[in-house]
């Protein structure tokens, strides 16, 4: 995808790309330059990251769970 270099530097990423990754006013965008290449890359906030791994989180939940269990027992049997 091309896009033209304004003054200052100044580049527009198209409204497709934006939707596509979520890109608003006010995001936060990392930018890496790679040899002759730049890379720009949407940066997440605590709230974009909130629930993106709730599979991991409930098996750690469970686990926690498993674990707290077997140490009640524990204390009970002695």
């Amino acid at each position: 995808m091309e896009v033209k270099v304004h003054k200052k530097g100044i580049i527009v990423i198209p409204a497709e790309v934006r939707r596509r990754l979520n890109i608003k006013e006010g995001s936060v965008i990392e930018l890496e330059v790679e040899g002759d290449k730049i890379i720009l890359k949407r940066k997440l906030t605590l709230l974009d990251a909130y629930g993106i791994d709730k599979e991991m989180g409930d098996s750690a939940v469970k686990e926690l769970e498993k674990l707290r269990k077997e140490e009640v027992e524990k204390e009970n049997s002695v």
